[in-house]
């Protein structure tokens, strides 16, 4: 019996410890970061590149599924996610933030949407979630400039609208992207930089 009760307890834990594992490398525990994964960090922007290719383990495609990312191969699309400012704040609905890249972004077209912190679009009727490489008029050197906060801003072009959104993130999309960034995006990507320029009439 006491041999049973050994055996019993071992199985006992060892589901216990998969599953939570499990749980925790998909991201579907209780307050999960979608932010929890991917070892590639460019300027706080991060993204697993296993995602859309064949080296895509169970955990990786679990959290494909869990967040919703449209997983194209790499060489359709990548991805990536930030929820901090350039002061490595997090991202709230009630702070104004300016989002501007010095560079044209390395692929044929791109897309930044704001997502809630559960990887939902924020309940509003604004129809100002996203930016991208048809709505902005980047300069020649493809330096493009726009707006994340919870009211519309006197010009509201390039604006996107954080309303309902509470902590949030940002996904950068980059489709048809280069040769050179998939071979080395920490030395070919300069992403968008989240500026906080106030929160609730303070300064970020």
């Amino acid at each position: 019996m006491r041999r049973v009760a050994v055996y019993l307890f071992a199985v006992v834990v060892g589901c216990a410890l998969g599953v939570g594992s499990a749980l925790a490398m998909a991201g579907l525990l209780p307050g999960a970061s979608t932010m929890a994964f991917g070892d590639l960090n460019v300027e706080g922007w991060h993204s697993d590149f296993a995602i859309g290719s064949k080296a895509a383990d169970p955990y990786t495609r679990a959290r494909v599924a869990r967040h919703g990312l449209l997983a194209l191969a790499k060489s359709e699309a990548v991805y990536f996610t930030t929820s901090t400012d350039t002061n490595g704040r997090a991202l709230r609905e009630d702070c104004t933030y300016r989002i501007n890249t010095g560079r044209a972004l390395p692929a044929q077209w791109w897309s930044v949407t704001l997502y809630t912190a559960d990887s939902l679009l924020p309940l509003n009727n604004d129809k100002a979630l996203s930016i991208n490489a048809t709505s902005v008029e980047p300069e020649p050197s493809g330096r493009w400039e726009g707006l994340i906060s919870p009211t519309p801003p006197a010009n509201a072009e390039n604006w996107i609208s954080s309303r309902n959104a509470g902590n949030f993130n940002l996904t950068l999309r980059l489709y048809v992207p280069s040769e050179s960034l998939l071979m080395a995006p920490g030395d070919t990507l300069a992403p968008p930089a989240v500026h906080p320029v106030n929160c609730r009439g303070k300064p970020g």
